[in-house]
């Protein structure tokens, strides 16, 4: 299939990120935006853009009948979702199969399957990778009570469906399980439309670690390394780097074979990545599996040379991986940092309004993913992520030393926003050793 138009169903610094793969590829662009995003840096960037609602997401990117009804107008073959928003949407992904377009991901059934956590989990199983010893899905408080014998404390009460932190809520003792079943449920029914729960032992001391892997429809699987995720603040990834320092060379590939071995048994297509918790025994445990492109895919990008969106969407055009496993050579070091505007001194409440200075930092392998530019405007309906900053180095010594430079070079005034608090992270002790948790943060004064 040869693919000429794409329309980009997001908006930020993915959707920039994705139309700057398509010029690079020869592709037309067609973007879509919210009264709120008019003057967005991906409307000036597409070569046709369509307004598709109002400011908030639910009316304008959520609303799949209005991304349709665009891309039928236009033309546009193919839809990228980009990360969140219809990105893991099953419903969306099939939508796109009868109109004739391309979703550019893994097939619905796919993404249901794994979507659903507590059925993602029995595939593992059946794959043959560690599962976190745990619940299937619970329905009510007294279910939950039951089985946190077996499962012990602490526990966390997690939502089968969505992601991104939310659904969430550790348990450490029996007092504490109904109130949080209930909070959790009525969390993940409001941001995802499924209030299902499960429980699962909540491991303390632990590494957030992901593979990326890129599979075709031809069978051809390759896992492009890892990433460690650890540095969270609520669930929420602050920085990436790549690859995880604390990960010995036995259990990285026992790591990367179990992700391959995953994606074939659920008949994985596209760009997706497997997260795992890895203890400090070196035991790892599947956690879920993202069937989408992540925020965080640029560090892979550096140390593998491999253009993650480029393949996402000749993949999706039919094209078999041009690579096999042992052709994959990863090198050097790479690290993300996460600009948001929020304010840290103050409960990292999000930080809006008018961009009057902006100084992007520069130099070789510097890279600043943004949508961003002087005088914007950022407006308080979406994601505080404003931009990602990336850098590449020979070493992980080199790689920090240039992402602190990179840093205090970062200059961007008229809100307020996490560059400071990235700095002080690249410092501390726990980041340098590379033995931070995912509790690190909550251990900070």
């Amino acid at each position: 299939m040869t693919l000429r138009k794409i329309l980009i169903a997001n908006r930020g610094e993915i959707a920039v990120r994705v139309l700057r793969a398509c010029k690079e590829m020869g592709l037309s662009t067609v973007a879509v935006y919210s009264e709120a995003d008019a003057e967005a840096l991906h409307v000036h960037f597409a070569d046709e853009a369509y307004c598709i609602g109002p400011a908030p997401a639910r009316e304008s990117y959520l609303n799949m009948r209005a991304v349709l009804s665009a891309a039928a107008v236009s033309g546009a073959q193919a839809i990228h979702p980009g990360y969140g928003l219809l990105s893991e949407n099953a419903r969306f992904a099939a939508l796109c199969a009868q109109c004739g377009i391309v979703f550019i991901g893994p097939p619905p059934q796919v993404i249901a399957r794994m979507g659903d956590k507590d059925e993602a989990r029995r595939a593992m199983r059946e794959a043959g990778v560690p599962v976190i010893p745990g619940t299937g899905l619970l329905e009510t408080p007294e279910d939950a009570r039951r089985e946190s014998a077996e499962v012990g404390f602490p526990l966390l009460i997690k939502a089968r469906a969505g992601g991104g932190g939310r659904g969430i809520r550790r348990v450490d003792a029996p007092e504490e399980l109904e109130k949080a079943f209930l909070t959790a449920s009525a969390e993940a029914q409001a941001a995802f439309g499924d209030g299902g729960v499960y429980m699962e032992r909540c491991l303390d001391r632990v590494k957030h670690v992901e593979v990326q892997i890129l599979a075709d429809a031809h069978g051809n699987i390759a896992a492009l390394g890892e990433r460690d995720c650890s540095m969270q603040r609520g669930n929420q990834k602050l920085l990436e780097e790549s690859p995880c320092a604390a990960l010995p060379p036995e259990t990285r590939f026992q790591m990367l074979e179990a992700s391959r071995r995953a994606a074939r048994h659920v008949g994985y297509q596209g760009a997706g990545t497997m997260e795992y918790l890895l203890c400090e025994d070196g035991r790892f445990y599947f956690m879920e599996m993202n069937t989408r492109l992540q925020v965080e895919h640029p560090v892979t990008e550096m140390v593998s040379g491999i253009d993650l969106v480029k393949w996402q969407i000749r993949v999706a055009a039919g094209m078999p991986l041009d690579f096999a496993q042992e052709d994959v050579a990863l090198s050097g070091h790479s690290i993300e940092c996460r600009i948001n505007a929020e304010d840290p001194k103050h409960g990292f409440r999000p930080s809006c309004g008018r961009i009057t200075t902006l100084h992007v930092p520069g130099g070789p392998w510097v890279r600043f993913d943004t949508a961003v530019y002087q005088d914007y405007e950022v407006p308080p309906f979406y994601d505080s992520m404003i931009g990602k900053l990336i850098v590449h180095a020979r070493t992980r010594e080199e790689c920090v030393r240039k992402m602190q430079a990179a840093l205090c070079e970062l200059v961007l005034e008229g809100i307020t926003h996490t560059g400071d608090l990235q700095r002080e992270l690249l410092s501390s002790t726990a980041f340098l050793d590379g033995t931070y948790t995912t509790r690190f943060l909550a251990g900070m004064p």
